[in-house]
């Protein structure tokens, strides 16, 4: 992709490229404002570059589209919740919402389990702390089958076993054959999952 990306007509990126292949991953890292989650909301085809096209697959990146959808899960915020569901009914309500799951493909008991939340899969989201929510939000993202990965600093609110948690998933997730892009702050996180570096400072506008 060859994009430029911004608010209201004005570009905050421009000349960004940045192609993966299968089982490859990306970490765009930058200081906060400088364009970083609008990248990412593009790619994810929930908001369009100012100039350019962004393809998954050979499909054009727009959320509207079931084709594209089929291909990308994203978690691009803190999560959404149903707050009469439990925390594993919210990940089986993504499995029954996205059939067929191909075989191998992550089990919701097993996400929750490896996330450190298993003990609280029966809990509602008021009860759960900000920790366990994000937790339960990479979960939800991860049990859902997906082509590439798309995560908004998915190491905010956790603590080292969380975090060391998420890369294991993440490293699985690309030994399985799927891309990742990640936007965070994290340089551990980043290396843990072999990531290459894309830094937002260089396509400033």
């Amino acid at each position: 992709m060859d994009v430029a990306v911004g608010h209201r007509g004005r570009a905050i990126l421009a000349h960004v490229s940045l192609k993966l292949a299968s089982g490859e991953t990306a970490a765009i890292r930058g200081a906060n404002g400088v364009g970083k989650s609008t990248l990412l909301r593009c790619i994810a085809g929930v908001a369009e570059p100012l100039h350019g096209e962004i393809r998954v697959n050979d499909v054009p990146a727009d959320d509207r589209d079931p084709r594209f959808r089929r291909m990308v899960s994203s978690l691009l915020d803190s999560g959404s919740w149903y707050q009469a569901l439990t925390a594993a009914e919210h990940v089986d309500l993504i499995v029954r919402a996205n059939r067929p799951v191909s075989e191998g493909w992550f089990e919701p008991a097993q996400l929750l389990a490896e996330l450190g939340i298993g003990h609280v899969g029966g809990a509602l989201p008021g009860r759960l702390s900000t920790g366990e929510l994000q937790r339960l939000a990479v979960a939800m993202t991860l049990a859902r089958p997906s082509a590439l990965l798309l995560l908004d600093e998915p190491e905010r609110h956790l603590d080292r076993s969380g975090r060391e948690s998420v890369a294991g998933l993440l490293r699985r997730y690309a030994e399985r054959g799927g891309a990742v892009v990640i936007v965070t702050h994290d340089d551990d996180l980043a290396a843990a999952i072999g990531a290459q570096q894309v830094s937002a400072s260089d396509f400033a506008a």
